[in-house]
C-alpha cells in the first residue's frame, strides 16, 4: 500500500506467468500449428477414452460428426445457454449431450437422450464431451474448468474467470499443459463495435486518446442480493467469491474498456487504486471506482453502482483531444461526441456470439475474442478487490430504500452525478468529497 497525495492506492505487484496457447495476433511461425497438432492429438486420446464412458454418442436418434456440448448451470443466466445449445443442436452444428444443475431441465424440455446431472463435477466425470460450458457461482469456476481441460474438453467459462488471480494463474498452466480452449464469456468483446472503434482512434477521429472510462448506474433489489447464498459476497465457506459491483454485475465496464485500450493482459496493469463502497447490507461492494494506470501511461477510471434510482444503459468512452467515441456497450451502439458533449453521429453495429465464435475457434477459422490469457488485467481488477480492506457503509442519511416497480432498493442520493464527475476528473468518490463518503 502505497499514501501518495492524499490517496491510499494499492499497488499489486506484477506476477510472472507462462502465456496462455492463444497468442493475441499471429505468433512464431510454427507455433499456431504445433498448438493445434497437441490440441488434436489431446482431444483424439480423450475421445478414445471417453467412448468407453456413459455419456451417449447417438442423440435424437442420429449420430452426426458435430461436437459434443454440456452445459453445467442451466438456472439464471444459464437459461441462456441451453437456449443457445439448443438452438445449435436442431442446426446440427453441435450435438447437446449432457446438462448439470442442482435442478437441470426437465427430460421432456430436452432432446431425447441428454444425460442430466445434478453435479457438473459428476458430468465431467462422465466424459464423453467436447465442449462444456460453465455457467456457476464465482468460487466453482476454477474447479469446473480447470477438471473440463484435464478431460480434454475446451471450455466457455462465464466471467469473471476465477475468483482469484492464483486460480487464473493455474488455469493458465492447464490450459498451456492441455491445450485446451477456454472462451471467458464477456460478451460484450464478441461486438463489431471495438473493431471499428479502433479503426477510428487508429485514424485520429477524436485526436490523440486523453483517458479511457467506463461506467454502469444499475438497481439491484433486496430480492437480488436474497437469491443465492453468494450473492453480494466476498467469501463464502472459506472460498473467495467476489461478488460484487465491479467484478461481477458490471465487470464488462471495465473488460470493454480494457480491450479498447489494448491492455488485457496481467502486466498490462502498472497499479490500481480502489474505492470501494457499499449501500446494501452485504459484503461486497455495490459502488465504487476503480482507478487503473496502464501500460502507455494512460488510465482508466471506472465508476459503477447498483444503487441508482433507475436502470440505465452502461457505456465506455474513449476520450480524445477533440472529441469522444462512447460505446453502449449492451447495445453495440456507438456515438461520437463532440467536444461539449454533443452528439455527431450515432450508429448501431452487430455481435458475434461467444460460443459460436469458440467452435470457429477449435476448426482454425478465428481466434477467441475472450481469450483466458487476456482477461489478465481484469484479473488485476478482482484481485484488487480482494486484497483491499473490506467496502465500507455509506453515511448515515445518504441512502434511501425505495419500494417501486422495481421491488425494495436502496438509492444513493445524487449518485448518478458523482459517477460523472469520477470519470471526468479520473478520481475516488473519497478524493471528490461525495457527500455519502463522510462517514464518522
Amino acid at each position: 500500500m502505497v499514501r501518495a497525495r492524499g490517496r491510499i492506492r494499492w499497488i499489486l505487484p506484477r506476477t510472472r506467468l507462462r502465456r496462455a496457447p492463444t497468442p493475441r495476433t499471429g505468433g512464431a511461425p510454427g507455433t499456431r500449428s504445433r498448438r493445434r497438432a497437441r490440441r488434436r492429438c489431446g482431444r483424439q486420446h480423450h475421445r478414445t477414452r471417453s467412448s468407453e464412458r456413459s455419456l451417449p454418442d447417438d442423440i435424437g436418434g442420429r449420430r452426426v460428426n458435430a461436437p459434443r456440448l454440456a452445459l453445467i448451470g442451466t438456472g439464471g443466466h444459464g437459461r441462456t445457454h441451453v437456449e443457445k445449445g439448443l438452438k445449435l443442436h436442431t442446426e446440427g452444428r453441435v450435438r447437446l449431450v449432457a446438462v448439470a444443475d442442482p435442478n437441470p431441465p426437465a427430460a421432456e424440455d430436452l432432446p431425447d437422450g441428454v444425460a442430466r446431472f445434478t453435479d457438473g463435477a459428476d458430468l465431467i466425470a462422465a466424459g464423453g464431451v467436447d465442449i462444456v460450458v460453465i455457467c456457476t457461482p464465482i468460487n466453482t469456476h476454477f474447479d469446473f474448468a480447470s477438471a473440463a481441460l484435464e478431460a480434454g474438453a475446451d471450455v466457455l467459462l462465464e466471467k469473471p474467470t476465477t475468483a482469484t488471480l492464483d486460480e487464473f494463474e493455474r488455469l493458465l498452466a492447464i490450459a498451456d499443459r492441455t491445450g485446451g480452449l477456454v472462451q471467458v464469456g464477456f460478451q460484450s468483446l464478441g461486438s463489431d463495435a471495438l473493431d471499428i472503434i479502433r479503426g477510428r482512434v487508429a485514424a485520429g477521429d477524436i485526436g490523440e486518446v486523453v483517458r479511457y472510462s467506463a461506467t454502469g448506474a444499475w438497481l439491484r433489489n433486496e430480492a437480488y442480493y436474497a437469491r443465492s447464498a453468494w450473492a453480494g459476497r466476498r467469501t463464502l465457506n472459506g472460498r473467495v467469491v467476489a461478488d460484487g459491483a465491479l467484478t461481477n454485475p458490471l465487470a464488462h465496464a471495465s473488460a470493454t474498456a480494457l480491450a479498447l485500450a489494448g491492455a488485457t493482459r496481467l502486466e498490462d496493469v502498472k497499479s490500481l487504486e480502489l474505492d470501494l463502497w457499499r449501500a446494501n447490507d452485504i459484503e461486497a461492494d455495490d459502488t465504487s471506482v476503480a482507478v487503473f494506470d496502464l501500460e502507455g501511461d494512460v488510465r482508466l477510471t471506472t465508476a459503477v453502482t447498483l444503487a441508482a434510482p433507475s436502470q440505465k444503459p452502461p457505456y465506455v468512452d474513449v476520450v480524445g483531444t477533440s472529441g469522444t467515441l462512447r460505446l453502449w456497450y449492451t447495445s453495440d451502439d456507438i456515438d461520437l461526441l463532440g467536444a461539449n458533449d454533443e452528439v455527431l453521429e450515432q450508429s448501431h453495429v452487430g455481435r458475434r456470439d461467444l460460443l459460436e465464435n469458440l467452435l470457429a475457434a477449435r476448426d482454425g477459422s478465428a481466434t477467441l475474442f475472450s481469450p483466458l490469457a487476456e482477461t489478465g488485467a481484469f484479473m488485476r481488477l478482482v484481485e484488487g478487490v480482494m486484497q483491499a480492506p473490506a467496502p465500507k457503509l455509506v453515511a448515515d442519511g445518504s441512502a434511501t430504500l425505495v419500494d417501486d416497480e422495481n421491488g425494495r432498493h436502496l438509492v444513493i442520493e445524487g449518485i448518478e452525478e458523482e459517477l460523472e464527475r469520477a470519470l471526468r476528473l479520473e478520481s475516488t468518490f473519497t478524493e471528490l468529497g461525495s457527500e455519502f463518503t463522510r462517514v464518522s
